[in-house]
């Protein structure tokens, strides 16, 4: 199959994919050497037409696929759409809406946790899609027939799948399950990269508010400079010379170049001085101006009995109404749940909180328990027989099942 790789060719496919409600949308992209996805190829489909574009190709512009994204009447469908959503959004400055990601309807129609694209296609359809070119150099040309052919495949087989799902959304009456993911998805907030808030990625390994500030300082020159060059973060500096700088506060070249984590040579560099200006700017702020190490707030007596609980509870609701756990509760959901009753998490709101929260709540104050009849693990009230569990138990899961926002 032919790749387009003019802009006049884009702009006359783009205006046949707009004849329809929804198209089908995939990327592939390189980024092992670079902080931002190296866009490769573009996969678009809708139900009469699907096409490749050389996204690499001289002079081709992207305004006529950017113009097909921001159509507000034709849904965009991805699978695991984050890191495709990611590009649009870093070359266009926009982000695709509407949206409908397979990967989480599929969690909600009863396909498992972060099922893959192919386990997906083959569920769905009985067809086999050969994997072996997922990760070839897509930055190459001319690419093989083998890879045309897998890159079109995961937007012409992603077309029966929506159609699918969608259906299957509708008859449960759980499209609006789905909402909460698609609004998180549609939020620039999740594609932009602000340096002042890299540190949050980072696992935090100090303790001192002090020590706190140089880190906050040298994530965001690193984040700075790893954008600025197109760099992955590091091949700047490492996660681990960063704590160590954070908490050996070197204030001289030469006390930089006596770390453990610091390359030879590195004291004598230019990023070495501009670590050494992070350290100081750091050390010059007032000790009432420090930042506050963020710390966990403590958990209750039995927390980790009732979390316990609370993940049973969970696996019985999931398997029950045929829904991947994570979609319901996070194991960070449980915690906090357990911890507090009027927790801050999805898992207490809308029809999370109809089909789990509600009996999560009164688990946690022994409203009700858990039993075991025989074949399944099932809720009883308190006080009432084992042997009158399950019929008691497929009353509210009728009533759970018809959960709305």
């Amino acid at each position: 199959m032919k790749m387009i790789t003019t802009t006049e060719e884009l702009a006359q496919a783009c205006a046949k994919l707009a004849n329809s409600d929804f198209v089908t949308v995939d990327t592939e992209f390189l980024r092992e050497t670079t902080f931002w996805p190296k866009l490769c190829v573009i996969q678009i489909a809708n139900p009469d037409h699907a096409v490749l574009v050389d996204a690499l190709a001289e002079d081709l512009d992207l305004e006529p696929f950017f113009a097909l994204m921001r159509n507000t009447d034709i849904v965009k469908v991805f699978h695991a759409a984050r890191q495709d959503i990611e590009i649009i959004y870093h070359l266009g400055g926009f982000v695709p809406s509407p949206l409908f990601d397979s990967q989480v309807a599929a969690m909600v129609c009863g396909f498992g946790d972060s099922v893959s694209y192919d386990q997906l296609v083959s569920k769905v359809t009985g067809e086999r899609i050969d994997k072996s070119s997922r990760f070839t150099d897509w930055s190459r040309r001319p690419l093989t027939n083998k890879q045309l052919a897998y890159a079109l495949a995961d937007v012409t087989h992603l077309r029966e799948v929506y159609l699918f799902l969608k259906k299957q959304l509708e008859q449960k009456g759980r499209s609006h399950w789905v909402e909460d993911e698609m609004a998180t998805l549609s939020s620039i907030d999740t594609y932009r990269s602000d340096p002042a808030k890299a540190w949050q990625r980072m696992k935090l390994r100090v303790r001192k508010p002090r020590d706190l500030a140089v880190l906050k300082e040298l994530a965001f020159w690193r984040e700075q400079e790893a954008q600025k060059r197109d760099i992955p973060r590091n091949r700047v500096i490492k996660d681990d010379a960063i704590f160590e700088v954070s908490t050996q506060k070197p204030q001289t070249s030469e006390a930089l170049g006596h770390l453990r984590t610091i390359p030879r040579g590195f004291e004598r560099s230019r990023h070495a001085e501009e670590i050494l200006n992070a350290v100081k700017r750091a050390m010059a702020i007032a000790e009432e101006d420090l930042p506050e190490v963020p710390k966990g707030r403590p958990s209750p007596d039995g927390a980790s009995a009732a979390v316990d609980l609370l993940k049973v509870l969970l696996k019985m609701k999931s398997e029950s109404f045929g829904v991947a756990p994570k979609v319901i509760a996070t194991v960070d959901d449980l915690d906090k749940i357990a911890s507090h009753d009027e927790a801050d998490v999805q898992a207490l709101s809308g029809w999370r909180r109809e089909l789990f929260g509600e009996d999560a709540l009164r688990l946690k104050k022994g409203e009700i328990g858990l039993a075991f009849n025989g074949r399944q693990v099932v809720i009883c009230e308190q006080g009432e027989p084992v042997e009158r569990v399950e019929n008691s138990s497929r009353r509210r899961g009728s009533r759970n099942g018809k959960a709305k926002s």
